[in-house]
């Protein structure tokens, strides 16, 4: 569901989302992994679903852990963990996943 309201986007509502888990949105023609981890400051965060190893569309399906205090998500096929603020390969650090910044309003995920 996207929706334009007051000059932001709305992506998707709360309801949409599974608790500590991803779900696949195509937002300005790229797919995008949403995860909503509710015991964290951000909440709702979106990297690029596209596996730059894989070369498959498959991050939503990651699971979602940390590493040195680095919310992360592991990548479901070759298991590289990518950074959910940043997009950040902890594996390889010039490798990067597109973010799409996300927030959490009245019960509906924007932009």
């Amino acid at each position: 569901m996207l929706a334009e309201k007051n000059d932001v986007v709305v992506l998707c509502g709360l309801d949409d989302l599974i608790v500590n888990a991803g779900v696949g949105l195509r937002y300005g023609g790229q797919q995008y992994a949403l995860f909503y981890v509710p015991d964290t400051e951000q909440k709702v965060f979106a990297v690029g679903n596209h596996d730059p190893f894989s070369k498959a569309n498959v991050i939503s399906r990651g699971i979602i852990g940390s590493i040195n205090d680095r919310l992360v998500v592991a990548s479901p096929l070759y298991k590289q963990h990518f950074d959910l603020i940043t997009g950040q390969c902890l594996e390889e650090a010039e490798i990067s996943l597109p973010v799409l910044p996300v927030s959490l309003v009245d019960g509906q995920v924007v932009i």
